[in-house]
């Protein structure tokens, strides 16, 4: 007789009511022996992708040894082309229980060490550790990358473009607060290239260490837009507490380490980090409250069937040059998801226009649309398309 797959064994399983047992422990017994037997088949499988993402390594440096000297370059092993393409048939075919996000996520850290075997990543971010952009890197990159935090947001450019890094992970806008100016201004003195996007929900946790006496608690500490994104639930519930804004949420978490009178409000992985206990979840006044990270690295990305594509467009300074910028979008039936304007420095007066669009820069309709705004502008430049933001 055939040995029975794990499927049909679970049907087995399924069937059998635990009153056609003589008790209770029996039917256990059998359930963690299937588990057992399932655990072993998910783990061979496992390490069966890992031999073949070791191939596909293998394959990719073989063929730049291979190439002509003049051509040789290093290879590139993340695609986030191809990541946002697995992640979706994963969410696509699930059947459940187990949630269409949550498996894409449990996908993402196998694609995550598979990655690592291939060639480990440094990902440089928005520090310090616990912050949401520290979240929003291991969101996208999985945790078996190596996340390094740096103090600004150039600090991350200057990271990405020396090659110290592959690739950098840094905020663009918040749902509440609006956009990163900082971030825009980067794009404007770098050459960098958007290669993706994460959208993270933030949501707020109030913090305490072991030793920390609640009875005796006198300062609040977090993040200037974190305090005023949980005004109203501060307002109720410590009103006679002093809330003190640093320079991050990470930061607010560390200073607990040494304090026994303070609380701090950050997320999840801040509280991992430094090993704090959430005493009250989601306390954030606007629990749809989400902010956009973008991905930064050095290469063009493939199209991956759902895609954005971003330019930045320095005007000319005339009456109707923006209108007459976003006319070939609509003519060509591109939907414009963002515009922002920032100062054309050093120019006085000037200004340039960041640009989101739906598709791809192969896409027809989109290199129509650029292609016939060029000859409108003092310059344009095509920051990137990249797949949009799966999970």
């Amino acid at each position: 007789m055939s040995e029975q797959s794990p499927e049909q064994k679970m049907d087995n399983l399924n069937q059998t009511n635990v009153s056609d047992h003589s008790n209770e422990k029996e039917f256990l017994d059998q359930l963690r022996h299937s588990i057992d037997s399932v655990d072993c088949e998910i783990q061979t499988l496992i390490n069966n992708r890992a031999k073949l993402a070791q191939q596909v390594a293998t394959v990719k440096k073989e063929h730049i040894a291979k190439s002509p000297t003049a051509e040789k370059t290093n290879p590139i092993f993340y695609r986030p082309e191809r990541e946002a393409q697995v992640l979706k048939a994963v969410m696509a075919r699930n059947t459940g229980p187990i949630a269409d996000e949550k498996m894409a996520r449990l996908f993402r850290e196998i694609m995550s060490v598979c990655l690592d075997l291939e060639a480990p990543q440094r990902i440089a971010f928005l520090g310090p550790v616990g912050t949401f952009t520290h979240a929003a890197a291991l969101k996208h990159f999985g945790k078996a990358a190596d996340t390094v935090p740096m103090t600004t947001i150039t600090d991350v450019f200057r990271e990405v473009e020396a090659g110290t890094a592959m690739y950098g992970v840094v905020p663009v806008e918040n749902s509440s607060e609006g956009v990163v100016n900082h971030t825009l201004d980067g794009f404007l003195s770098s050459t960098l290239k958007i290669i993706g996007e994460v959208e993270l929900p933030i949501h707020q946790n109030f913090l305490v260490a072991e030793h920390t006496k609640l009875d005796g608690l006198s300062r609040i500490y977090s993040h200037q837009q974190s305090l005023a994104q949980c005004r109203h639930w501060l307002d109720v519930n410590y009103p006679n507490v002093e809330r003190v804004a640093v320079s991050s949420n990470g930061e607010a978490a560390r200073r607990l380490k040494n304090e026994w009178h303070s609380a701090a409000i950050a997320g999840d992985v801040a509280a991992a980090e430094y090993d704090l206990h959430k005493l009250y979840s989601n306390i954030e006044d606007n629990p749809s409250n989400t902010t956009r990270f973008l991905i930064i690295g050095h290469e063009a990305i493939a199209p991956s069937g759902q895609d954005k594509t971003s330019i930045v467009v320095s005007a000319h300074d005339k009456a109707g040059a923006l209108i007459e910028i976003l006319k070939p979008l609509s003519y060509h039936g591109v939907s414009m998801t963002s515009i922002e304007t920032r100062p054309e420095r050093p120019n006085k007066w000037a200004y340039v226009f960041f640009i989101d669009m739906d598709g791809h820069v192969n896409d027809p309709n989109v290199s129509a649309a650029i292609n016939d705004i060029r000859p409108l502008v003092k310059d344009l430049r095509v920051l990137g398309s990249y797949p949009k933001a799966v999970l």
